[in-house]
């Protein structure tokens, strides 16, 4: 990639490896590439000016740099570079066209197997907007990880035996509905009215984990009425992942581990529960089997990850994703793996909540958006504006245009936010086609395609000089810089790079398009102009291929 490769050879030129030093100027009239000097100066004793002399000349003089920059200039502790403009052109657009859907991919991972855990949805629940951005953050995290050289698997981890499954099928044998979302947050009501039904639950609760009688029966169909819920959802989203596991299957191996651990002296028995004290780490104490004998998640937790080292050889990296609520947790989780010589690095990815303009949600209270019924409702409301603007569509195409964009609108929402931050779901804000949001995107990529379909052919042998336009050098710069959004954003674990770039190009593209006359061109200029833009769908298509979303011809 053009930009890396001049990087490399300034970096070769000063004798220093670190590209991550480098940044770009506020301004085109700044420059296109700048070299701060403070850590040479420090590293040398000298003042920033006292060296930038020296370095402006090697750069300069050096015959690889010299072809392709055309002025060094030093502002204060700064080597501002001015990239020459036909250069830039001819070798970015080359790398696009030549590299298509991999244009700024890397091989920094080094082909290290790594695993990335999300979508540990309980059954027995429905699935929502918060579990929502739980699986599209870990989509797009696999699809970074592999763009940036890594050998990345997705797997999921389901708790299919958690308190709530009893207390789903206690109001599933009530009759209270087929719908076992709802059944969960009726018994939570049911409870909070008459306590006693606890003693009902814990009774329902023994059964399934003893696999026994009608109860454990009334489990399994409801768990597989679940998993079908879940299955739909991965479907409508366009996921997969290479292997499954359900606490379920833990249960056996997970005894045998915490007796194993108990025998280590890693847990110890207290008040006849059985702990990890962690208190000397500063971690607390995290309670792994209850003083009744049942097993608390973090009890699979430790079958699961044998079973992932099994199944995934020479693994390099863990990665969980889960809620922010949960880094305690792991926290205490990850110092059992090393107390226990487990050698794996591991990391829990967190990302904070999504809330409801009107406040938080919970799965307790029912109040929460069904991810299912949230998506009809955008399919609808797509569908209702697509027939205004598009009269003589079929209702086929209108459909599978409207799915396609529901589902890219709400991958977006999810993935525009840094996972630190807040998510507020606002529905009229993610359906505008102005502003931060998937729709403007999408549309203006739909446009560049109505251009190139208008110009009655591509002919992609152009000459680079036509591009004559301060705003195209400042496109073609833009989409230099993307192998470094790539990359920062698989160090930063952030999709969100990714959705901020895609969108600050397409504002980019918008101003070219309202100031450059296209179609109506001189013949060569018109050939080239096409040919970026041919280029910059390329590229967008590439980056919101990393977050998981397809684009369409028309809107």
């Amino acid at each position: 990639m053009f930009l890396r490769e001049l990087k490399k050879d300034i970096a070769k030129v000063l004798s220093f490896n670190d590209l991550n030093i480098f940044s770009y100027p506020p301004n085109s009239e700044m420059g296109d590439l700048c070299l701060p000097l403070f850590s040479f100066a420090k590293e040398r004793g000298l003042k920033p000016n006292e060296l930038a002399d020296d370095f402006k000349e090697k750069i300069i003089k050096d015959k690889k740099t010299k072809e392709v920059i055309d002025e060094v200039k030093i502002i204060g502790p700064y080597l501002n570079i001015f990239i020459n403009k036909g250069k830039l052109a001819e070798m970015v657009i080359s790398d696009v066209l030549k590299h298509g859907d991999k244009y700024g991919f890397n091989n920094d991972g080094e082909n290290k197997k790594v695993v990335y855990e999300y979508s540990n949805a309980n059954t027995h629940k429905e699935i929502h907007i918060g579990h929502l951005r739980n699986i599209v953050f870990g989509e797009a995290i696999v699809n970074i990880s592999r763009a940036n050289g890594f050998d990345a698997h997705p797997v999921s981890f389901i708790n299919d035996l958690g308190i709530n499954t009893a207390k789903t099928v206690w109001a599933y044998k009530k009759g209270h509905s087929e719908n076992i979302g709802l059944c969960y947050s009726w018994s939570v009501s049911e409870i909070d009215k008459n306590p006693e039904i606890s003693e009902e639950i814990s009774t329902i609760m023994t059964d399934i984990e003893k696999k026994r009688g009608e109860n454990y029966d009334l489990w399994k169909k409801t768990k597989e009425l679940s998993v079908k819920e879940f299955e739909e959802i991965y479907d409508i989203l366009g996921i997969g992942f290479e292997k499954t596991y359900f606490e379920s299957d833990f249960s056996d191996r997970s005894v045998e581990i915490v007796e194993d651990f108990l025998s280590r002296g890693i847990f110890k028995r207290s008040q006849g529960a059985i702990i990890a004290d962690l208190e000397e780490y500063g971690l607390g104490v995290l309670p792994i089997v209850r003083s009744d004998g049942t097993s608390l998640y973090a009890a699979a937790d430790l079958a699961l990850n044998e079973a992932k080292n099994k199944d995934f050889p020479d693994l390099a990296k863990s990665f969980i994703i889960v809620d922010v609520r949960q880094s305690l947790h792991f926290k205490q989780l990850f110092k059992i793996f090393e107390l226990a010589g487990y050698k794996n690095d591991f990391t829990h990815l967190s990302y904070d909540f999504v809330k409801l303009p009107e406040g938080m949600m919970s799965s307790r209270s029912g109040k929460v958006i069904v991810l299912k019924d949230l998506y009809n409702q955008v399919v609808d409301k797509i569908s209702i504006e697509t027939k205004k603007r598009h009269e003589d569509w079929a209702d086929d195409k209108i459909d599978k245009n409207s799915k396609l964009l529901a589902v890219a609108i709400l991958k977006f929402e999810m993935l525009k936010i840094a996972a630190n931050k807040t998510i507020v779901f606002d529905i009229k804000e993610a359906l505008k086609f102005e502003g931060f949001s998937a729709l403007y995107i999408l549309y203006s990529i739909a446009r560049m395609k109505s251009l190139l379909r208008k110009s009655n052919g591509l002919d992609l042998d152009f000459k680079v000089d036509n591009l004559i336009e301060d705003i195209e050098k400042n496109i073609i710069l833009e989409m230099a810089k993307y192998p470094d959004i790539v990359e920062k954003s698989s160090m930063d674990n952030d999709p969100s790079e990714i959705a901020k770039y895609l969108f600050d190009f397409t504002k980019m593209f918008n101003d070219y398009y309202q100031k450059v006359n296209i179609l109506q061109a001189e013949s060569e200029i018109k050939k080239a102009r096409l040919s970026l833009i041919f280029s910059c769908v390329v590229l967008l298509e590439n980056a919101l291929a990393l977050l998981g979303i397809k684009t369409l011809d028309e809107i």
